[in-house]
């Protein structure tokens, strides 16, 4: 028995009970169904993708939160070429777990946001952490010594 064709009008405004249909541009909801459509057109918002600042901000202050992190991020790589290796390499990562203390303290910290705010929350502070430490673990002269790693690495490439 063939399900009955509803009309295009009376379908949009049905209620959304469900978290995946999204409204379109006109606030009505574009399906009804938990399945997802053949083709993808349109992608949500991560949690706390929202401005930064007001709407009437200047576009840089909508965003200052990446702009900081990158900011913070390109310093860090001008030094490294500029040949102070340490100094740089930790500043990358500091960077790196700023980003991740700004997600989780700000609502909405604009393009920062990528995924949810968990996801991205450990995403930056486990890289941002693993940069730190390798930047304070580099030679000559590491500021950082692990004990176990150089038995790990004799045990590992013994002859």
């Amino acid at each position: 028995m063939p399900a009955e064709a509803k009309d295009p009008q009376e379908q949009a405004e049905e209620s959304v009970r469900d978290a995946i249909s999204a409204p379109d541009a006109e606030g009505k909801p574009r399906r009804t169904t938990r399945r997802f459509p053949l083709f993808t057109k349109d992608t949500a918002r991560p949690e706390g993708g929202g401005r930064a600042a007001p709407g009437d901000a200047p576009a840089p202050a909508r965003q200052w939160p990446i702009l900081a992190v990158l900011g913070t991020a390109a310093l860090g790589l001008l030094l490294t070429a500029l040949d102070v290796f340490r100094y740089g390499t930790l500043l990358i990562g500091v960077a790196l777990v700023a980003g991740a203390v700004l997600r989780w303290l700000l609502p909405d910290v604009g393009m920062l946001a990528v995924r949810s705010r968990f996801t991205d929350i450990v995403t930056y502070g486990v890289l941002g952490l693993a940069i730190v430490l390798l930047a304070m673990m580099v030679q000559p002269n590491p500021w950082l010594q692990i004990p176990f790693l150089k038995d790990t690495l004799h045990f590992t490439v013994s002859s």
